[in-house]
């Protein structure tokens, strides 16, 4: 809060410049000027960062989109800090509720990168050759952050909902949640997590964009993790308080689950078998006595 409080979060418009449904956001007037209470704006941002966590670790993306001129380039920094498609020029109308025809424009524009990188234009005439440099140049500004996005976004977040009134539109139509920070001149009935604060000043922009992209990061990790523990066959408690830190303790109990393989023992080798003692050579029998004859027997 203290951050907050530093970079003007809790500044809103002049107390002629409101929208009386943001009556339940404001803390109070000074000076004319309506002062935003920074416990609602805390704790909205916390469910907030909670949805962009659970999208991202879903496998979806977070849309940026602002098109005012003092948060184009921290959107486009924090998006491509953490990956994320951004919209900082004139948002297009059908972005959303006409993907088919974007979707055909976005790989027109790759096709035309790849070109563009190959030195086709180098072999063309100069004529031709500028007028494909000014077409990727065109091309580059209505589309350029959309490039990696392959379907519509799982979530958007905008800055200025009054000012992205189409974006905020589509998205309602379209179904898909809307994260924005409402100023005191927002309606916060048409976005699902609204988050009360300053949407001019460039501290407060920068502070609470950043604090998205952080999110975005920590889903993202906390997606790794669930596919590494599905696969590790555990379940992740995503109602526990850390739902990252379970994450990784229920891979770090699936391995110490895993059973050890077991030792076995060589089996012994059979004991030779002792041969049998060749059978003894039988004595040959003994010679018969000679018989008697008249000859031998002188007495006879």
């Amino acid at each position: 809060m203290k951050q907050m409080l530093e970079a003007g979060v809790h500044f809103g418009h002049q107390t002629r410049r409101w929208n009386p449904r943001m009556r339940g956001f404001i803390f109070t007037e000074r000076h004319g000027i309506h002062i935003l209470d920074l416990a609602q704006t805390v704790r909205r941002l916390d469910v907030a960062l909670q949805a962009v966590r659970d999208t991202v670790s879903a496998g979806r993306t977070v849309l940026f989109v602002a098109t005012k001129k003092q948060a184009r380039d921290v959107i486009k920094a924090q998006a491509d800090r953490c990956g994320m498609p951004y919209v900082t020029n004139r948002w297009l109308g059908g972005t959303l509720t006409n993907w088919a025809t974007i979707s055909r424009r976005i790989e027109y524009l790759r096709d035309l990168e790849a070109r563009m990188a190959a030195g086709e234009h180098e072999a063309l005439t100069k004529r031709e050759r500028l007028r494909m440099v000014k077409q990727y140049n065109r091309m580059q500004r209505a589309f350029g952050g959309l490039v990696q996005m392959d379907r519509p976004p799982g979530m958007i977040f905008v800055i200025d909902p009054r000012l992205e009134d189409i974006a905020v539109r589509e998205a309602n139509r379209t179904k898909t949640p809307i994260v924005a920070l409402c100023d005191t001149d927002a309606d916060p009935d048409l976005i699902d997590f609204p988050v009360p604060a300053n949407d001019d000043a460039i501290r407060s922009i920068q502070l609470l964009t950043t604090r998205v992209a952080d999110a975005v990061l920590e889903g993202v990790a906390f997606g790794e993790v669930e596919q590494e523990a599905a696969a590790a066959g555990s379940v992740v408690d995503l109602d526990s308080p850390d739902p990252a830190a379970a994450a990784v303790a229920a891979v770090e109990a699936a391995e110490a689950a895993a059973p050890e393989p077991v030792a076995v023992a060589p089996e012994a080798a059979p004991a030779p078998v002792a041969e049998a003692a060749p059978p003894a050579a039988e004595a040959p029998p003994a010679p018969a006595p000679p018989e008697a004859t008249t000859e031998d027997n002188p007495e006879s």
